[in-house]
């Protein structure tokens, strides 16, 4: 029986003390966010895929990407600038109303260009490349960017972490070459999953791979 009451009362001071947290605001850190790391690869068009792969193509999946709807294809291209090309740049579907390649920074010395660092769809303004396929080639008005790192959640996601939709954060790396990245932008929508992207330059300079974790910095 001695034993009883101390249970039961042991568990009504634990429910005070955690009673007591919550009313003062004091929230435990939400976990880490899982790292995604892209390297170059392009969206098409309908009408650029005809262009370069033959009319009505259909693009081949071959792999689902850990954004909901988003696939790796067996379909590779070559792009091509003014100093050099680069070959099999792996094509990303589903198809898109327009066009984009997202290259490295240091892929843009070799084929003789300057992509601005811009997240997915925000083109205006962007230089053209070349694209080359078995069918054909396309030589695109715009739509070659360096993209910008950003962390994609849910709405519900962005209410945990407190943060919003376009939003721009610090990250934190941890480890013995981490440290932190500025300007990553919140993308928070329903059709999203949580991530952190980054490109390949970016990873290896901080030792990131697919199983690291990072934390935001308001």
């Amino acid at each position: 029986m001695a034993n009883a009451n101390y249970e039961a009362v042991l568990k009504l001071l634990l429910e005070a003390v955690n009673s007591t947290s919550n009313a003062s605001g004091v929230q435990q850190e939400p976990d880490g966010i899982p790292v995604g790391v892209s390297n170059r690869h392009l969206h098409l068009s309908q009408a650029d895929l005809d262009a370069l792969f033959g009319a009505g193509y259909q693009l081949t999946p071959i792999k689902d990407l850990s954004q909901p709807g988003q696939f790796a294809c067996k379909e590779t291209v070559t792009i091509a600038g003014p100093k050099g090309a680069i070959e099999k740049v792996r094509v990303l579907g589903p198809v898109r109303s327009k066009t984009q390649v997202e290259i490295l920074t240091g892929d843009g010395f070799k084929l003789g260009v300057t992509a601005p660092a811009r997240l997915s769809g925000d083109l205006a303004g962007t230089p053209g490349i070349t694209i080359i396929g078995p069918k054909g080639s396309v030589q695109t008005r715009e739509g070659l960017i360096v993209a910008q790192r950003h962390i994609h959640m849910t709405p519900q996601d962005a209410a945990c972490y407190g943060v919003h939709d376009g939003q721009i954060v610090d990250i934190q790396i941890e480890g013995p070459r981490g440290g932190s990245y500025s300007n990553v932008a919140i993308r928070a929508n329903d059709a999203s999953a949580l991530e952190c992207h980054v490109d390949t330059e970016e990873a290896n300079a901080m030792n990131l791979n697919s199983l690291s974790k990072v934390k935001i910095h308001k």
